[in-house]
């Protein structure tokens, strides 16, 4: 069977219901979508979104209009479940989760540590609790993939203009080493994996000086699977042309 999974960082659903969420559901028509960003409480989701023929859970933050995660699903979780254990984490709304028959998946926020060096510490807090979190799913039975917005540029390729950007909050050398030392525990990056070497794939751009259009941009969403999940990946796709955030979709079909 064909599972089409997306992952959105939304960056606000009521701002991207006004500006077509609802045409890229039908043309794009995941089985499952991870969302990210949804800066609101679940009575504020657009009723045409809840409407729709999927099943929804969600992990809302505490502060009103701020970060906020969800998965809806066409099948039925048989459990879901939402925080990590960490009450600063849990309070932000970061992690939740969604298990099925034969894998279980999560829709991940890391937080942003651009605004100060205090929330840049707290984003190197969320990584080493990650850490934690995600060895627990190691060889597991069941299959698992955490889709989502990491806020971090893995390589030289996943980013514009590397050489200047090695002190920018999403690259720097600390962050890139957690990201390989988490995909070290066994973990993949699946779009990587389906387009080795591909330069100018991003998945977020600045709303400043045309980035886009320019596509000057950064890769920082992932599906990062167990290699059972992840070997069965079949078609992967930065779904560019949609201009509902200031990232776009990131679409895998697994052959599950």
């Amino acid at each position: 069977m064909m599972l089409r999974i997306s992952s959105y960082n939304i960056n606000g659903i009521r701002a991207a219901h006004r500006k077509g969420v609802m045409d890229w559901i039908s043309e794009t028509d995941p089985d499952i979508i991870c969302f990210q960003e949804l800066k609101a409480n679940i009575d504020q989701v657009p009723d045409e979104l809840k409407a729709l023929d999927y099943h929804e859970v969600y992990h809302i933050a505490e502060k009103k209009g701020y970060s906020g995660v969800a998965v809806y699903s066409k099948i039925q979780p048989e459990i879901t479940n939402i925080g990590m254990g960490v009450e600063w984490i849990d309070n932000e709304g970061r992690v939740v989760m969604a298990e099925f028959d034969k894998f279980r998946l999560f829709s991940v926020y890391v937080p942003s540590g651009s605004s100060s060096e205090l929330r840049q510490d707290m984003k190197m807090k969320f990584l080493d609790d990650f850490t934690r979190f995600g060895k627990q799913f190691i060889g597991d039975d069941k299959p698992t993939v955490f889709c989502g917005d990491f806020n971090i540029c893995h390589t030289e390729i996943d980013i514009h203009n590397p050489a200047q950007q090695q002190n920018t909050s999403g690259f720097l050398p600390e962050e890139r080493e957690w990201f390989t030392d988490f995909l070290d525990l066994g973990y993949n990056d699946v779009f990587r994996e389906l387009h080795p070497g591909e330069k100018d794939l991003y998945s977020w751009w600045s709303y400043r000086a045309a980035s886009k259009q320019r596509n000057k941009g950064w890769r920082i969403d992932y599906h990062l699977a167990t290699p059972a999940l992840a070997e069965k990946a079949k078609a992967a796709v930065i779904e560019k042309d949609w201009d509902m955030s200031d990232h776009v979709p990131v679409t895998i079909d697994y052959d599950i």
